[in-house]
């Protein structure tokens, strides 16, 4: 007599790492070469790549600032920042961002970087937690803070920003998804996946929402 075929799906086994083995390092980043067994319990290797700055009592590698200019008969308006990124061969539209020093909060992390890069002194809103960037390919983490700027203050009516290869990209906020397509056509820049993401959503809070016809009978 034969036996019923059983029904119940294999059960899965919980993803664990084995080992991670440093191939090259350099400076800045490292590539490493992780040995994991995946949900079936097959024993896989992937390649990623890591940074070699993570610091000592830091919550992430970096913070991404979103600074929103807020003046007196002025639309409110975010300000970005254009520089060439030598792994994309091309210039790219970005928050300011950058990485936290050792035993530096995020918040503090962020009014420095906006100040270095944009010369904007401004107050922290809100501070995400530690949020992943790609994780398909490096652990790198980071945080992202909402910053405002009074751009009526007397210290940000000239701001000066340290000698950085920055430039200092100022959008309404009202209108920054058609803005940046704009300049993406004109100066064909390449723009940062959060950035976008965030003109896109203030976007899609502005837009009529999607009507569902009435259905007749």
């Amino acid at each position: 007599m034969e036996k019923e075929a059983s029904t119940e799906a294999p059960k899965s086994t919980q993803e664990s790492i084995l080992k991670e083995e440093t191939i090259t390092e350099r400076k800045w980043v490292k590539l490493e070469q992780t040995t994991y067994v995946d949900p079936t319990g097959k024993t896989r290797v992937w390649e990623s790549v890591k940074r070699t700055t993570r610091r000592e009592g830091v919550s992430a590698d970096g913070v991404a600032v979103i600074p929103v200019l807020q003046r007196t008969l002025h639309y409110d308006c975010v300000v970005l920042v254009k520089q060439f990124r030598p792994p994309m061969g091309a210039y790219c539209l970005e928050f300011p961002a950058g990485l936290i020093d050792e035993n530096e909060t995020p918040e503090s992390a962020a009014l420095r970087e906006l100040e270095e890069e944009t010369g904007y002194k401004g107050d922290i809103l809100e501070c995400s937690p530690a949020l992943c960037l790609d994780p398909g390919l490096t652990n790198c983490t980071s945080h992202v803070a909402t910053v405002t700027i009074n751009g009526d203050s007397p210290v940000n009516l000239k701001p000066k920003q340290k000698p950085e290869f920055v430039e200092v990209v100022t959008l309404p906020k009202n209108d920054l998804l058609q803005r940046i397509e704009e300049l993406v056509t004109v100066e064909h820049l390449i723009v940062d996946a959060k950035v976008y993401a965030y003109a896109l959503a203030l976007k899609h809070a502005t837009d009529t929402p999607f009507q569902v016809p009435f259905m007749k009978f």
